[in-house]
């Protein structure tokens, strides 16, 4: 078995347990293989050990990726989990699934204009700043929902668009307790969009370092690489 296979088999199992602990069903935590920086022959390697979703932070280095694939669709699954420009969103409302870091009214409406009438709806996810942290992704959620709960509204009145859900990146915490205290957050805001004529079904949260603590509090999708593929090396 090669290191790929069995850290992948590690994750899967880690995931699994983590899972049951939380008293869920063992099939309602999805995983997102996320592929940025490493090379289209691991992605199909992985994807031959059954893993499907894959997620990528860069459009340009995606968009390779999925035309050295493409003899993998429709099965594989491709989404953007990464800051997406107004310049991008044609080539990307064109070759993903998913895109799921939509933090603006304003590229929700060009993916939906510039989504193909051949594919599927794309799939989308509004990103959330649940913690206020330096990071300034996201619909700030630390003071009111109603801004988020108005542009959940106003997505899902797009045809081109199927909203699923929230993304969540929480300030980096090493402490299990205070990582499920802001997962558990970011979840009341997820119930809170359900019970307002939001029809959700994804919760986008959770990565190699904090996963297990996100499926405690509800994640429904953990976003994992290097506990996957290694560690990643960046060019200097």
């Amino acid at each position: 078995m090669t290191d790929l296979a069995m850290r992948y088999q590690r994750v899967t199992q880690t995931i699994a347990d983590a899972t049951f602990a939380a008293g869920r069903s063992q099939n309602s935590v999805r995983l997102l293989a996320v592929s940025k920086t490493f090379d289209s022959t691991l992605v199909e390697a992985l994807f031959h050990k059954g893993q499907r979703a894959f997620g990528e932070n860069y459009v340009q280095e995606a968009i390779a990726k999925i035309e050295a694939l493409k003899h993998l669709k429709p099965e594989i699954e491709w989404h953007l989990i990464g800051p997406l420009q107004s310049n991008k969103t044609a080539i990307v409302a064109d070759h993903f699934d998913w895109v799921q870091t939509i933090d603006r009214i304003k590229i929700a409406q060009r993916l939906n204009d510039q989504r193909p009438a051949h594919l599927l709806p794309l799939n989308v996810c509004i990103q959330v700043n649940i913690d206020g942290g330096l990071t300034k992704s996201g619909v700030d959620c630390t003071s009111s929902l109603q801004p988020l709960l108005d542009m959940a509204h106003q997505i899902d009145a797009l045809p081109r668009l199927t909203l699923r859900g929230l993304l969540a990146i929480p300030e980096p915490e090493l402490d299990v307790a205070k990582q499920q205290a802001v997962f558990a957050k970011v979840k009341d805001v997820f119930d809170h969009l359900s019970k307002n004529g939001c029809k959700l079904d994804t919760l986008s949260m959770g990565m190699s370092a904090d996963f297990e603590a996100a499926i405690a509090a509800g994640s429904t999708m953990v976003r994992i690489g290097s506990a996957i593929f290694g560690e990643r090396q960046y060019a200097a």
